[in-house]
């Protein structure tokens, strides 16, 4: 049987809002997933467990608005997007203690549709690279070849889906990133 983690965000959506899967389910099966690829991914700087299965049970007892596009579904973040009293260090040493007072309009954007952000992706430094590999955190491998680079720097974000550790992430573009 396909892991849930493994379909299709439409799919997802519908099984979701139809009741057929369960919001702390889903969540589960990606924390599970996390533990298992992590170690050698790398694609989080911080993961938010507790939180995320806290709030997955809440809406599974809640009664999920058909309206929001993203109910339920787990959400990686780049960790250069401010998540209120959540730690956002842009891949930095500098910042590894920051946590920001506001949340990002993006932020706002994606907790109002009931999603779950389920952590803060690895990038470049400052977002200033192209491979993900110059974070303080150390670098996030490519989940097709870890002997190579992600690419870009949001390359947590991406290798966070490739290797279905989260359902959708978002990233940023800095310096003129086009994605094909």
């Amino acid at each position: 049987m396909k892991r849930l983690y493994e379909k299709p965000l439409y799919e997802l959506v519908e099984l979701i809002h139809n009741h057929v899967i369960s919001v702390e389910e889903l969540t589960c099966q990606l924390l599970e997933n996390i533990k298992h690829v992590e170690p050698v991914i790398h694609a989080f700087i911080n993961i938010f467990e507790e939180e995320a299965v806290k709030l997955s049970k809440s809406m599974d007892s809640d009664t999920i608005k058909d309206s929001t596009l993203l109910a339920g579904v787990s959400v990686a973040v780049k960790d250069n997007i401010s998540y209120k009293d959540h730690p956002t260090t842009c891949g930095s040493k500098i910042l590894q203690s920051y946590t920001p007072p506001y949340n990002a309009t993006v932020i706002e954007k994606i907790l109002s549709n009931n999603a779950i952000i389920i952590g803060k992706t690895n990038m470049d430094e400052f977002a200033m690279g192209s491979s993900t590999e110059h974070s303080y955190f150390g670098p996030t491998k490519n989940p097709f070849d870890v002997t190579r680079v992600p690419g870009g720097s949001s390359g947590g974000s991406a290798a966070a889906v490739a290797v279905n550790e989260a359902v959708i992430a978002l990233g940023s573009d800095t310096g003129g990133n086009h994605i094909l």
